[in-house]
């Protein structure tokens, strides 16, 4: 595969110590959580701007309501871009679909995300996530290095041609945050997980972001998580996709949330791959039918 100058190069200090032991931080509470969904429903939606860079329309905004007040981003769903494999005017829910199996499987790795009316019609918001103040709180969670294997601390993905005849070995951190976000993305078929979709926040935790090609029911999964393809599912992982089968069955709270989101085959297929982790219990290999890894990759 091909890859841009533009991924960082690797610097093996810089990930140490956040690959090292457990996530830090506490994990964000129920009543955190509902707040900042609340605000972004209920509160005066304002545009600031427009986050150029992006392919379909992003509006950098503020959110107010009774005295709170909050950045956020505003996808209107008029300005998606058509998709030849996803139907037009889906991928705002989409996101929220992402964001409610993620708050499902307790491990808050995309920030709170709800559908609501907006300046420009109805479209995704999403709590915006500031930079850490110093670039040393940041963890170095991609890189190209030098040589055939991956150091400590980094797990390989591929070979990289660089032009020029230039070639070098694209890793990722083997980091339990991304391990979990990996799991995510196959449960979700994230058809686009790309190191620019990784937001550093603060307590050294990073989110994810750019949900819109979830849930198709073939399998698009395309990602540049592959680090533990084929090895076998954390214990964290198994059981956390246990209850996630159990919140997918027939009537229960989020199997009725995702009803309103994506369709009902869409669901079925859901299901489907998360009782396929479980009876494998293993992360996914690529299939060898769709590309692996997204275009272009950051």
């Amino acid at each position: 595969m091909s890859a841009p100058e533009r991924i960082p190069t690797g610097r093996l200090s810089a990930v140490r110590d956040a690959v090292e032991g457990t996530e830090p931080g506490p994990a964000v509470s129920e009543d955190a959580a509902t707040a900042a969904r609340d605000l972004l429903l209920e509160g005066e939606l304002t545009v600031r701007g427009r986050i150029q860079e992006a392919s379909n329309a992003v509006l950098y905004c503020t959110v107010a309501h009774d005295g709170r007040s909050a950045a956020c981003v505003y996808k209107p769903v008029a300005g998606e871009r058509p998709l030849w494999d996803f139907p037009d005017g889906t991928l705002a829910q989409r996101e929220v679909a992402a964001y409610e199996v993620s708050r499902a499987c307790g491990w808050d790795l995309i920030p709170p995300t709800v559908l609501r009316d907006g300046p420009y019609g109805t479209g995704m918001v999403q709590e915006w996530i500031d930079p850490p103040e110093s670039s040393d709180e940041v963890p170095e969670l991609l890189a190209l290095v030098e040589g055939e294997e991956p150091g400590p601390g980094w797990k390989a993905v591929g070979f990289a041609q660089l032009g020029e005849g230039r070639t070098a070995l694209l890793v990722h951190a083997d980091h339990p945050r991304l391990r979990r976000l990996a799991v995510l993305d196959a449960v979700i078929n994230n058809g686009d997980r790309k190191g620019g979709h990784l937001l550093p926040g603060a307590d050294g935790r990073f989110f994810a972001i750019d949900h819109g090609v979830t849930f198709n029911a073939e399998d698009k999964l395309r990602t540049l998580l592959w680090g533990w393809a084929g090895e076998p599912l954390t214990d964290e992982a198994l059981e956390v996709l246990r209850g996630l089968r159990e919140a997918l069955r027939e009537a229960a709270p989020l199997a009725a949330r995702l009803a309103e989101l994506i369709t009902d085959a869409e669901i079925e297929a859901l299901r489907a791959r998360v009782a396929g982790l479980l009876s494998g219990g293993r992360h996914p290999e690529p299939s060898g039918e769709w590309p692996a890894i997204p275009w272009p990759p950051v």
